[in-house]
């Protein structure tokens, strides 16, 4: 990561100049590609270990209908989200301008018209999300994480379903108990949640209406 570019940062970054930005050999929907990262933004040197368990746990994304990647970075699950469902709609959702730069521009690299990269206000009240797959910010902190999560679980469409991955040191066992327990009452979000993998010190966690 570039210096400079500390956490204090994040909601700030202005999107990365020609000269900051740079290609990365990447493995997205069993295609082999070549996206575009930065310093300032997560994981910007691979696809992350976290998202390489969701992503080799979650099943195909629904071939149709308004699809959710919460906290996008430079993009992999909503490329993967686009390139498995090109009938469906991608919300690549971030609060850096840096992060959403990259995703447009490595979705126009991919071919993925269908993604609609959006700072979390840009987003309609009135979206309702078949799927949501999500690497959350887990480090905003727990109140943080607890209100992004009820905001956005919220927007699950009746029969839809949120699979998060978080590491077990970073609270994923807390974070299950929360939405099992706590949530419903605190929030009136009303969701059931599973715990569907373990791997590589990450659980992947399955959330239902």
């Amino acid at each position: 990561m570039h210096s400079g570019d500390g956490a204090d940062h994040y909601f700030t970054a202005r999107p990365a100049s020609s000269d900051e930005r740079r290609t990365v050999a990447v493995r997205i929907a069993g295609r082999d590609v070549t996206v575009e990262t930065a310093g300032g933004v997560f994981s910007p040197d691979h696809v992350d270990l976290g998202t390489q368990v969701l992503l080799r746990t979650v099943p195909p994304p629904p071939p149709r209908g308004d699809l959710l990647d919460l906290g996008c970075g430079w993009g992999p699950v909503a490329l993967e989200l686009a390139l498995a469902a090109p009938g469906a709609r991608v919300w690549a959702v971030d609060v850096n301008e840096r992060a959403l730069d990259l995703v447009r521009r490595n979705a126009e690299r991919l071919g993925a018209a269908n993604v609609v990269a959006a700072r979390p206000e840009e987003v309609p009240a009135d979206v309702r999300f078949t799927t949501v797959w999500s690497n959350p910010p887990v480090r905003i902190g727990k109140a943080a994480l607890h209100a992004l999560l009820v905001d956005w679980l919220s927007r699950l469409a009746p029969d839809g379903d949120a699979w998060l991955v978080v590491g077990r040191n970073l609270g994923a066992d807390p974070l299950q108990r929360w939405l099992a327990t706590d949530a419903p009452d605190g929030a009136g979000l009303g969701v059931a949640v599973e715990r569907v993998a373990s791997a590589k010190g990450f659980r992947v966690l399955r959330v239902t209406r």
